[in-house]
């Protein structure tokens, strides 16, 4: 069985590695500022998400020198996503976010542009800004879906309901120019079984998307969750449950989706469970092993869309 990686996508398009640099809009979101709610999703951060984004007080071409920097070690000069990654990135003034982009992809080393958001909080104008944005370079927009289940979807306080998203996904997909749409999914939520888990990627594969970040569900301090597990915890998968179920997600998906994350990311310091996440080696190794012997392989073919 083959998969696509990131990784091989990006070679595919580019021809060398690509290192994403993570990048703050000053965003916040409409769960958290009144407009849905407040305190955000269940499991959101204080940060939105962007324990690894530059410094939001700095202007964006100054948050790309900072960010290349802090990648510096690892890559060296090289070519770059610009990732707008934490709350939601279209939320706010939209010329005020258009100059963002613009500045981010004005960077000669940046190649493309990655967009994380809700599918409730894109507004018309910028739908048109997202579009008029992939005529000049490319352009992923990332949806927090997380489950179609709606009885998780309450408990985790997401504030939407499904329709919105398939009707972000379908305008967002069917916009000109080199724009692709990438979904987040959490699996492991607190009453979701294999089979619930399952039926949120086959709903996906019937949808026109184009990639997708899994995770498994993450407890981090000053979140709202760790106030749940620490007053009644309930059970987490252990990293062999995890990479079986990875495998048979891998099974399930559309052959052309591609696979940006299959764990989840928190900054190991506010890591609160499960602790073996924390150990970012060896997670990826076990699951690369276990791909290896269960034939499951990366793949060469992609879909630019």
């Amino acid at each position: 069985m083959n998969y696509k990686s990131a990784n091989e996508y990006y070679r595919s398009l580019f021809g060398q590695k690509i290192y994403r640099l993570a990048l703050d809009a000053g965003c916040t979101c409409p769960n958290r500022d009144g407009t849905l709610g407040y305190g955000g999703c269940i499991f959101c951060s204080g940060s939105g998400s962007g324990e690894f984004a530059a410094d939001r007080d700095l202007p964006v071409r100054k948050q790309l020198v900072q960010a290349k920097e802090k990648v510096a070690a690892k890559c060296g000069p090289g070519k770059y996503i610009a990732y707008f990654q934490n709350f939601s990135n279209t939320y706010g003034d939209e010329e005020e976010l258009k100059q963002k982009y613009e500045d981010a992809i004005s960077d000669p080393q940046v190649v493309g542009i990655s967009i994380a958001t809700r599918p409730d909080a894109i507004s018309e104008k910028m739908y048109g800004i997202l579009e008029e944005l992939a005529q000049k370079t490319y352009v992923w927009v990332e949806l927090g879906l997380q489950t179609i289940h709606e009885k998780t979807a309450a408990w985790m306080r997401r504030g939407y309901p499904l329709p919105v998203f398939d009707e972000a996904v379908r305008r967002l997909s069917a916009l000109s120019g080199h724009l692709s749409v990438i979904v987040h999914v959490i699996m492991d939520l607190p009453g979701e079984n294999e089979k619930m888990m399952l039926e949120t990627i086959e709903y996906l594969n019937a949808l026109p998307i184009h990639g997708i970040k899994i995770a498994n569900l993450n407890i981090l301090r000053d979140t709202d969750l760790t106030l749940e597990y620490e007053k009644s915890p309930f059970p987490l998968m252990t990293m062999e449950q995890y990479i079986e179920l990875l495998e048979k997600i891998v099974r399930h998906l559309r052959p052309d989706i591609v696979i940006y994350r299959m764990t989840g990311d928190g900054a190991k310091r506010t890591l609160i469970a499960p602790l073996w996440i924390g150990n970012k080696r060896m997670v990826r190794n076990s699951i690369d092993r276990s791909f290896r012997e269960h034939d499951v392989i990366q793949g060469s073919a992609y879909s630019s869309r």
